[in-house]
């Protein structure tokens, strides 16, 4: 079926939906032997699964230990086949994975699990020429001026959330936050601006979002795909497959379409001088399928892990009245208070890490962290460790946002070999900027409008894909006067 959508409103994309799982694959190269264990780090010997479910679903009791016990780097075992996952904690290591040469660190690869709802074409799981030739389509959205189109429709759409809440009320915060930035996704970043559209939307989005892991391990066993969970998921992804493709041509006929300033507008005009061309180069465009793509992405990559960076954010000032005035006075201080407004956001995401790993897998063989690995080996610096470091974050059990701001801290800012929220190197997430932006934005109409004092202790639990507060973030906002 072609991937451009446009001439008949009525043409059934469930055929595209369908393609797409049945492609997908967790096993890899079917020619690729087994790793023996003598040519990797060490690591446990449980059974593939439990090291997977582990993995998975108790990353932030399993990173540290396998850190206590096998040191900088060690081995995982993984389903299917037990393919190998070896992690590095060292900044040294992590700067050679994300420096390494892409024609042989493919992240893709290393991103498979998520290809069943994302899609072959979205950047996480594109390598080589066609990564190349998306992200320089896609990266135009996401650069500066852009981002200051963005930043209004965003301040509108967290002032009117923000304004409905009640004077003296205590509730998660990630509940609230995790609806904010999905109105956000689907209204400046999908440009959906109709509220019936929305209302369809918002239930598709939701259940893609919160999608169990024992789902994504399913995708190795494709029998799984006509039972109960992964049935009931692909049905989901059919449905918002059939709203995103409908936006998409309703979009392609619209004649505003220079003077829009949603992202999806925009990615549609990149490459609109021509028609042709799939290089990259001039009249090179994204097609319907390859927006569809990138859109999913976006809001995989965008909407809990900023609402739990934002959650978590509000629970930690809420925590410190001091910190809380002087993140009122950023927030209230316009463009002078922005860069403290992003280090909160930063430091959130340091002490509160949303994804535990960031990944490579091997095309050829390479040396990693002094280890001479084989091709088929996944790579990859661990988060969690990386950001809980003394060596390299000093009392990293503190909430000190001034890390980021070398002004007032007196040490240089935490390298992009340590800070590792948004990845590394050439696949280093593209979102990034839009993510700070739309952090801080929240930011300040929260604190403008609210005081905020965090309800109880909290600690990170898995949920879905992401680490969020296991008891919500819980806070109380009372109005200021």
């Amino acid at each position: 079926m072609t991937a451009e959508l446009t001439d008949d409103a009525t043409v059934d994309t469930r055929p595209l939906t369908l393609q797409r799982f049945r492609k997908a694959t967790l096993i890899g190269d079917p020619d690729q032997p087994p790793i023996p264990r003598s040519e990797l780090p060490p690591g446990p010997r449980w059974p593939a699964l439990v090291q997977t479910i582990a993995l998975m679903r108790f990353r932030h009791q399993l990173h540290p230990y396998l850190h206590r016990k096998y040191g900088e780097s060690y081995t995982l075992r993984l389903v299917p086949k037990g393919r190998p996952l070896v992690l590095f904690t060292t900044p040294e290591a992590t700067k050679e994975i994300f420096a390494g040469d892409p024609a042989v660190f493919h992240a893709g690869k290393g991103n498979s699990v998520l290809g069943p709802i994302m899609g072959e074409h979205s950047l996480l799981l594109q390598d080589g020429g066609e990564h190349h030739r998306a992200r320089k389509l896609v990266m135009p959205a996401f650069l500066g001026h852009a981002l200051r189109g963005y930043r209004a429709m965003v301040a509108e759409v967290a002032a009117e959330a923000v304004a409905g809440w009640k004077d003296g009320e205590e509730f998660e915060s990630l509940d609230r936050m995790n609806a904010l930035t999905l109105e956000i996704i689907l209204r400046v970043v999908f440009g959906v601006t109709d509220e019936a559209r929305l209302a369809e939307l918002r239930p598709r989005v939701t259940a893609t979002v919160e999608i169990n892991p024992a789902i994504l391990l399913g995708w190795a066993y494709p029998r799984l795909q006509r039972l109960g969970p992964w049935r009931r998921t692909i049905d989901n992804q059919v449905e918002l497959d059939r709203l995103i493709y409908a936006e998409i041509r309703e979009r392609r006929e619209a004649t505003d379409l220079a003077e829009r300033k949603d992202v999806l507008s925009r990615l549609m005009a990149a490459g609109e001088e021509g028609r042709t061309g799939r290089s990259g180069g001039p009249g090179d465009r994204l097609d319907d399928t390859e927006l569809r793509d990138q859109l999913v992405t976006l809001l995989l990559a965008g909407h809990e892990t900023t609402a739990s960076a934002l959650s978590w954010a509000l629970y930690e000032l809420g925590r410190d009245p001091g910190l809380m005035a002087r993140t009122q006075q950023a927030a209230t201080s316009g463009e002078d208070g922005q860069a403290w407004l992003e280090a909160v956001l930063k430091e959130s995401m340091r002490l509160h890490p949303i994804i535990p790993m960031v990944v490579r897998t091997l095309m050829e063989p390479a040396t990693v962290g002094g280890h001479h690995l084989p091709r088929g080996t996944t790579v990859g610096p661990s988060i969690v460790m990386s950001h809980q470091l003394d060596s390299n974050f000093p009392e990293p059990e503190a909430f000190r946002p001034e890390r980021f701001l070398p002004e007032l801290s007196g040490a240089e800012a935490p390298s992009l070999h340590v800070w590792i929220p948004f990845g590394g190197g050439v696949r280093r997430c593209i979102g990034a900027g839009f993510s700070l932006m739309e952090g801080a934005e929240i930011l300040r109409e929260v604190l403008t409008s609210y005081d905020v004092a965090a309800v109880g202790a909290d600690r990170p639990q898995v949920r879905n894909i992401t680490s969020v507060p296991k008891r919500g973030a819980r806070i109380r906002v009372t109005r200021r006067r």
